[in-house]
């Protein structure tokens, strides 16, 4: 059974799909650029968990409307209304990408309720020198937003950077797939910007999932460009050995439905 559903303030509309009749209850955030429907493979997992598979603001139908960013409290307040809509109790959550760092910001809101984190190649464990350049320094910030606007001062930037090698070609090509046109140019820009007070103690992170005994599985590509296994030693480092960590022959696209063949089994 698959229904869609809202949460909204004046501030915000959240959409968010259910499918599924499992004893467990998932919560599922996907990557950049993508919806709700990036977990499409996972719906045979409906057996097993009630899947709530969720459009982030600025991707699918949510909206945020506020003027200023989404601070953690905000996700904490929206997550709040959504689990006493739905009378969640305990629940287990997972991300993609992007998506982590809202599985992230969820796990370390609701701890003491979560039995499981799944996260693929999630963002908000390494932020990237540029990511951190183009969302911060308010003049900076101006001169991306006049990027978006004007394509191809962004192009003359990449192709410089390509020149220097400051940017490998793997990468190089999924930005510009994820640029290509204004509507996707605006969508990275609110999301960089919007989202940019998601950062994390992964110290914190790591006590808590060890404190609450929360089952971490965390799946990496081994060819992923965009967050390569390498970027999770940061989180890892705080982490036991015993948690479950599995780099797959997969790039950064393929995450999701090869990580879905080893949760099924």
């Amino acid at each position: 059974m698959f229904s869609r559903n809202s949460i909204h303030t004046s501030d915000f509309q959240l959409f968010y799909f259910k499918l599924g009749n499992g004893k467990e209850p998932l919560l599922l955030f996907h990557g950049f650029g993508q919806t709700h429907r990036a977990f499409n493979s996972w719906n045979e997992l409906s057996d097993q968990y009630t899947l709530y598979l969720f459009d982030l603001f600025f991707h699918g139908e949510s909206t945020w409307h506020n003027r200023l960013p989404i601070e953690k409290k905000d996700w904490k307040k929206i997550i709040t209304i959504f689990l006493e809509k739905e009378g969640l109790e305990r629940f287990s959550i997972g991300g993609f990408s992007m998506g982590g760092k809202f599985a992230l910001a969820a796990l370390e809101s609701f701890s003491t309720q979560t039995n499981r984190i799944i996260l693929l190649a999630p963002d908000g464990i390494k932020t990237s020198f540029w990511y951190s350049l183009a969302t911060y320094p308010i003049a900076v910030r101006s001169l991306f937003k006049s990027m978006i606007l004007h394509p191809n001062r962004l192009y003359k930037i990449t192709k410089a950077l390509k020149a220097l090698k400051f940017i490998d070609n793997g990468l190089l090509r999924f930005t510009e797939l994820q640029m290509d046109t204004e509507e996707k140019r605006r969508r990275v820009y609110c999301s960089w910007v919007y989202f940019r007070y998601f950062k994390f103690d992964l110290a914190l992170i790591a006590k808590l999932i060890h404190t609450h005994k929360i089952d971490f599985v965390l799946y990496t590509g081994r060819h992923d460009k965009v967050i390569p296994p390498e970027n999770m030693n940061r989180l890892l480092k705080h982490l036991p050995s015993t948690y479950s960590n599995t780099i797959l022959e997969a790039g950064h696209n393929d995450l999701i439905d090869k990580s879905f063949l080893l949760l099924k089994n």
